[in-house]
């Protein structure tokens, strides 16, 4: 009951009361073990420690995520749903709690959404998760159309859009991928406030050039005098396959048509292993 509870939390911008008790916190959570037992300032003897009695500010925790975390605490379950679980998830990494993380990312993977897919993905990468990473680009793959319309695509780190670019399995071609990383890096470039091919270098070693025909390099050449996207010795390389017919110099895998590339007449010159 409410009455007997001896620690208050107050949650977020809203400033929520959460009532609980010390022991059941303590002995679950190491981290709340740590917040509720502090020794006070300045003093040596630890046995005659005061636990500080609060009220415990969290102001940058939404309630209904801090209020998750302690269901699971008490009765070692939690009710997710899809607009918490990936704070959830953080508060889990954060308090040390990998049965509530692995709630979470069972949750995460079975509800999983073409508007969600790319956070997900960026929050699995954040914490290690490769399970969760897995399913995610597996997803990606599934719906590539799709996915990079949406926000989550547009605030992807460039660390994890050179992982999702890396794949041979994207569901869509190589032209309108180019122009999907245009897209992401003008975003990025904007938010972090640094030019277009800084914040691109890494996703755009990863754009298969050498799959376009020649009058799309040209187009595309035109398009990078603007904002200097693609490096130039990118685009010369490319150039330099379809001059050799063969992918010379160029990465193999830069080469390789991916699930979605539409084909074109000099692809068969690039693989030398299909007939």
């Amino acid at each position: 009951p409410l009455s007997c509870s001896d620690v208050t939390f107050v949650v977020g911008r809203e400033q929520q009361k959460v009532f609980a008790h010390r022991c059941v916190l303590a002995c679950r959570c190491q981290a709340f073990q740590g917040m509720l037992t502090q020794v006070p300032m300045g003093s040596q003897d630890s046995s005659s420690s005061v636990p500080p009695q609060g009220p415990f500010f969290l102001g940058n925790v939404q309630p209904e995520v801090f209020l998750a975390v302690i269901e699971f605490l008490y009765t070692n379950s939690v009710t997710l749903n899809s607009h918490i679980a990936l704070d959830v998830l953080t508060s889990s990494v954060e308090y040390g709690l990998q049965d509530l993380c692995k709630l979470c990312v069972k949750f995460i993977k079975d509800t999983l959404s073409v508007e969600q897919v790319c956070e997900a993905l960026q929050a699995a990468v954040t914490y290690g998760q490769t399970d969760l990473q897995q399913h995610c680009l597996a997803f990606i793959e599934g719906c590539t159309t799709a996915v990079v319309q949406t926000q989550g695509f547009r605030e992807l780190s460039d660390v994890v859009l050179a992982r999702v670019l890396r794949s041979d399995r994207l569901a869509m071609d190589e032209l309108d991928l180019v122009q999907a990383v245009r897209e992401w890096a003008h975003v990025s470039s904007a938010v972090l406030d640094r030019p277009v091919p800084e914040v691109a270098a890494l996703p755009v070693q990863e754009l298969r050039l050498p799959l376009l025909a020649p009058n799309e390099l040209v187009t595309l050449e035109s398009h990078n005098q603007q904002d200097l996207l693609i490096p130039v010795e990118s685009i010369a390389a490319a150039w330099r396959a379809h001059a050799l017919r063969k992918g010379s110099g160029v990465p193999s895998r830069l080469c390789r048509p991916r699930r979605g590339t539409r084909p074109r007449d000099h692809h068969r010159h690039l693989e030398p292993h299909t007939k």
